[in-house]
């Protein structure tokens, strides 16, 4: 029961980004240009949810606390939701649906080129992040959701394209990701050990 309830209390936190950017947007707060602000800032809560589902594993390994597993998958589904949330106001408000005009953006413009490579590699992770794709795949479940790495890093390469030069927040994104990665490696095991012994 306790479990249902944190998850419930995260979905909502998960939830409050959509609701501050769907509020910004009624109350006029989005700047002089609303449609790039919602689009960096679903691009945003898409990046730092997918980070934060990648911590959830070396949390559990440091801290021991197995039950944070259970929240991993609804942390990676709303990484994926406002991965789609950026991606269709992208075509929508800010493209206004000329695909002609996009599809020579995702072939000729770098940034845009790793976006959606990232996006469409995210599919189908999302789409087999449930129990019955877990079983049916078996090993090869975990070697297709290995590729959630590389998604990582082609958002911030993504988002260090994008970004203006006083803009930190992609350098620290991928420091966090080199962490996790180096997490992955040998070091996880001696620090898990390290860990293991002062407790």
């Amino acid at each position: 029961m306790q479990i249902r309830y944190a998850k419930v209390i995260l979905f909502l936190v998960c939830l409050l980004p959509l609701v501050v950017m769907v509020w910004d947007s009624f109350a006029g707060q989005l700047g002089a240009n609303p449609v790039e602000s919602l689009t960096h800032t679903s691009g945003d809560w898409a990046l730092r949810l997918l980070l934060v589902t990648l911590t959830v594993s070396p949390v559990r390994q440091l801290t021991g606390l197995g039950v944070i597993l259970n929240f991993r998958r609804m942390l990676g589904l709303f990484a994926f939701f406002y991965a789609v949330l950026h991606f269709l106001i992208w075509i929508g408000l800010d493209q206004q649906f000329a695909w002609a005009y996009m599809l020579e953006d995702v072939f000729e413009r770098p940034y845009i080129t790793v976006g959606f490579a990232a996006f469409l590699m995210l599919v189908p992770l999302a789409l087999t992040s449930n129990r019955f794709s877990m079983r049916r795949l078996g090993k090869r479940w975990k070697m297709l959701h290995k590729l959630v790495y590389s998604v990582a890093g082609l958002v911030i390469l993504h988002y260090l394209w994008l970004a203006r030069e006083d803009n930190q927040e992609p350098y620290i994104y991928g420091v966090i990701l080199i962490g996790l990665l180096l997490f992955r490696t040998r070091l996880s095991r001696i620090i898990s050990g390290v860990v293991t012994e002062w407790r």
